[in-house]
C-alpha cells in the first residue's frame, strides 16, 4: 500500500470492512475520525457524537451482517461513520458535504431503516422490527444503538418495558458517555454510574428489572474488545442490553475539554477548534437571560428556568451559574418540562420553559391536556421557529400551527427586542392562563413595543396607507418593511401591521382596513397549513377583501437552502408585490 492509499479507499460497503485485519480496522477509525472533522469543521456537523463512536460502528459490520442483521440509530446524529461504511463516503468529501444527510435516511441506503432526528425512538423502532421479523419467520439480529442522554425520554421505557418482554433476538446497546447534549440530569444516571462503578455487577439494575439480560463493557473505544463481546452476543435467541462505556468527542482533544460545546458545531478551524464565524453582537437570548437574572433576584415571587436537554440554543449556562436553585434541565423530556411547569405555576412559581419549535411538538398531549386544560400561568418560549436550510427532522415551521391549536394557550410572536420584553415581562405577571412567546430568528431588531398589556389584542399599525395592508408576524417584520418599500416603487402606499398575536385578531383593526384596502398580504415564518394567515383569511372570509398568505407548503424540506425556500414560497419583496398586483388587477 502507497502512502497515499487510505484503508478507507478499500471500504465500498459492509463486506468490505470484514476483510480488514485488527491493525487495519485500527487505522481505518483514525481516517474515519480525520473524514469526519474535515467535513464537521467545513460545514458544521455533530462532532463528539460521532468520534466516541467509531469503534463500535466498524465492530458492528465487522461482525453483525447488514443489512440482513439491522442497526436503528437513536437520533442518528452519530451515524457518519456508518455512512463511512456503507457507501456513503463520498459525501465526506470537499465538494460532495451535502450530498448525503446528517441523519439517517432509508432513501439513501438500505443500511437504513429510518428517517430519524429526534431522540429516546430506537428501541421501539427496533422493537417493531424485531416483531416484524418474527412475524414473517425471518432470521437476523436488530439492534438498537441508543444513548444515555436519550435515555432520559419516556419513549425509551415504553420500548424497553416491550421489549423486555420479547421471546426473540433484541439487542439495546446504551452508549453510555456520560452526556447528553449538556450533563446528564436524573435519578437514571446515578443506576448508570453505580453500573460502570461495579463493572456491571451491581445489583441494582434498571435494565434487568425491565425483564432484559445484561453485559458491560468498560472500555467502548477497544476495538478488540468490542468485536469479542460483539460476536458473543450475535444471534442471541431474547433481548439483551449491551452497557458500552465510550468516551464523547474521542480522538478529538477539544471535542473532548469542551463536549456540550462540541456535541454540535458550527464550522471551525480544525487545528484551533475556535469557531469560523463567532457570532459577534447584541443577541435576544442574552437579552432573555439579563431580564430573567433580575426578575430571579428581584421578585417575590419564585421565578424558574426550565428546559429539555438544549441550555447552549439559549444560552443558559449563564443563568444556571447564577441561580442553582432556580434553574432545572429536565434531560431529553419535553414532555416532563411542560408538565412540570404546569404543576408549578398551579403552586405560584413562575416557570419559563425554553423549548425549540422542532422539539416542542413531543409534548403536544402534555400542552392540550396537563397546560391547556388546567389553565396554568407557565410562560413557554419558543426558539428555532422558522423557514430553515435544515434537515427533514428538524422543522421550524410546524409551532404557529399546532400551539394555536389548542384552546387557553395565548401565542404571541414579537418581533423586537423591546416587544420580546414587554411580552415577557407581561407574561410573568398575568395569572390567568399559559403564555407561549415565539423569539424571533432573524437578528435583533428595534422599536417601540406594541403594549405593556398584552391581555387583549392590538396590533401595531406602523404605516397607515391603503389599498394594500401588510400584517407581518414576528421575524417577518423585516420582510414587511421590504415588501411596503416595493409596493411604493409601484405606486402603492401600503398600510404595515406589526400583528404581535397570532392566537387572537384585533377585530377593530381588521374592521378597519376595510374601509380603504382591496387586498391584505399576510407574512409568517412558517407553515401556511393552520397558520397565522388563513386565519386572517377566515375573518375576512364573508367580505369583498383579498387576502394573499405568504409562508412555506406544508411539507418536510431536506437541507434546501433558505433563500431557495423563500423564492419556491414567494416570499421576496419582488414576488410578494407581483402577486398582488394580479390580484388588484383582476
Amino acid at each position: 500500500m502507497t502512502t497515499t492509499e487510505r484503508i478507507l479507499d478499500k471500504v465500498n460497503g459492509p463486506a468490505d470492512v470484514k476483510q480488514l485485519t485488527i491493525e487495519e480496522m485500527t487505522l481505518l477509525a483514525d481516517e474515519m475520525r480525520q473524514m469526519i472533522l474535515q467535513k464537521d469543521s467545513a460545514v458544521g456537523g455533530h462532532v463528539g457524537p460521532n468520534l466516541g463512536v467509531t469503534e463500535l460502528t466498524i465492530a458492528f459490520h465487522y461482525v453483525f451482517d447488514s443489512p440482513k442483521d439491522k442497526i436503528v440509530w437513536d437520533v442518528s446524529h452519530q451515524s457518519y461513520g456508518h455512512k463511512l461504511l456503507t457507501g456513503r463516503k463520498n459525501g465526506f468529501e470537499e465538494g460532495h458535504y451535502h450530498e448525503v444527510t446528517g441523519y439517517s435516511n432509508q432513501h439513501e441506503s438500505e443500511h437504513d431503516y429510518f428517517t430519524v432526528g429526534h431522540t429516546s425512538t430506537s428501541i421501539s423502532l427496533a422493537v417493531g422490527l424485531a416483531k416484524a421479523r418474527d412475524l414473517k419467520h425471518e432470521t437476523g439480529n436488530v439492534m438498537a444503538f441508543i444513548g444515555d442522554g436519550s435515555m432520559s425520554g419516556g419513549l425509551a421505557y415504553e420500548g424497553l418495558n416491550n421489549g423486555g418482554a420479547l421471546d426473540s433476538n433484541l439487542i439495546v446497546l446504551v452508549n453510555d458517555n456520560e452526556m447528553s447534549i449538556d450533563e446528564n440530569h436524573g435519578s437514571l444516571y446515578q443506576n448508570l454510574a453505580e453500573l460502570r462503578e461495579s463493572n456491571g455487577q451491581s445489583d441494582n439494575n434498571l435494565f434487568k428489572a425491565m425483564g432484559f439480560d445484561y453485559r458491560y463493557v468498560a472500555n467502548g473505544n477497544n476495538l478488540e474488545t468490542v468485536i469479542q463481546v460483539f460476536k458473543e452476543i450475535k444471534d442471541i435467541d431474547h433481548p439483551i442490553v449491551l452497557h458500552v462505556h465510550t468516551e464523547k468527542g474521542h480522538g478529538y482533544e477539544p471535542a473532548i475539554e469542551n463536549k456540550m460545546k462540541y456535541h454540535w458545531h458550527v464550522p471551525f478551524d480544525l487545528a484551533t477548534g475556535e469557531a469560523k464565524h463567532p457570532a459577534t453582537g447584541e443577541t435576544l437570548n442574552q437579552a432573555i437571560i439579563a431580564y430573567l437574572d433580575e426578575k430571579t433576584t428581584n421578585s417575590e415571587t419564585p421565578i424558574v428556568a426550565v428546559n429539555a436537554a438544549i441550555p447552549g440554543m439559549f444560552g443558559l449556562k449563564e443563568y444556571q451559574k447564577k441561580h442553582p436553585d432556580h434553574y432545572f434541565d429536565v434531560g431529553i423530556a419535553e414532555q416532563h418540562s411542560i408538565t412540570f411547569a404546569s404543576a408549578l405555576a398551579s403552586q405560584g412559581v413562575r416557570p419559563v420553559v425554553f423549548q425549540s419549535s422542532t422539539f416542542l411538538q413531543r409534548a403536544y398531549d402534555q400542552l392540550s391536556h396537563d397546560l391547556a386544560i388546567n389553565e396554568n400561568p407557565a410562560v413557554i418560549l419558543v426558539g428555532g421557529g422558522t423557514i430553515s436550510a435544515s434537515d427533514r427532522t428538524h422543522q421550524g415551521t410546524f409551532d404557529i400551527a399546532y400551539l394555536s391549536s389548542i384552546p387557553n394557550i395565548k401565542y404571541l410572536a414579537p418581533a423586537t427586542k423591546e416587544d420580546l420584553l414587554s411580552m415577557l415581562d407581561w407574561a410573568l405577571t398575568q395569572t390567568k392562563q399559559p403564555v407561549a412567546i415565539r423569539i424571533p430568528t432573524h437578528g435583533v431588531q428595534h422599536g417601540e413595543a406594541i403594549a405593556k398589556d398584552y391581555s387583549t389584542p392590538a396590533y401595531q399599525v406602523l404605516n397607515e396607507g391603503e389599498t394594500v395592508a401588510v400584517l407581518a408576524l414576528g421575524g417577518f417584520l423585516e420582510l414587511g418593511k421590504a415588501a411596503v418599500e416595493e409596493f411604493k416603487k409601484a405606486g402603492i402606499d401600503a398600510t404595515l401591521i406589526n400583528p404581535g398575536t397570532i392566537t387572537e385578531f384585533d377585530r377593530e383593526t381588521l374592521d378597519q382596513l376595510k374601509e380603504n384596502h382591496q387586498v391584505v398580504v399576510t407574512l409568517e415564518d412558517g407553515s401556511l397549513a393552520g397558520g397565522f394567515g388563513e386565519k386572517i383569511s377566515r375573518y375576512y372570509g364573508d367580505s369583498s377583501i383579498n387576502v394573499l398568505n405568504f409562508g412555506s407548503k406544508k411539507e418536510f424540506t431536506d437541507s434546501i437552502p433558505t433563500q431557495e425556500l423563500y423564492e419556491r414560497y414567494h416570499l421576496t419583496p419582488a414576488q410578494i408585490v407581483e402577486d398582488t398586483q394580479k390580484v388588484l388587477s383582476k
